[in-house]
């Protein structure tokens, strides 16, 4: 359910590169150590890196906390087709 009124937030704070702080977190859709899918509360947001894991993570409160060496954030535009991303069936099947 959507709440109305309630203005979306959504913050990202990243620190040498090896620790990415993020609010407005809804929900992980996907996680390896190279790569994040994540909905946040203003889209779909891709980590792209090497040795990323979760730090911390409360989707009850919107945060995520990840370790490791970040090396692109992507976010994608709704109803669009990210050519790049490896998706469900693309990570089934490698």
């Amino acid at each position: 359910m959507v709440e109305h009124g309630k203005p979306k937030q959504h913050h990202l704070s990243m620190q040498n590169r090896k620790l990415l702080d993020l609010t407005g977190v809804s929900n992980v859709e996907s996680f390896d150590s190279e790569e994040f899918l994540l909905q946040t509360e203003l889209g779909h947001l891709t980590i792209r890196g090497h040795n990323l894991h979760i730090k911390n993570l409360s989707l009850e409160e919107g945060l995520l906390s990840i370790e490791g060496t970040v090396s692109s954030l992507q976010y994608l535009d709704p109803g669009s087709q990210n050519k790049n991303s490896k998706g469900l069936f693309g990570k089934l099947f490698r």
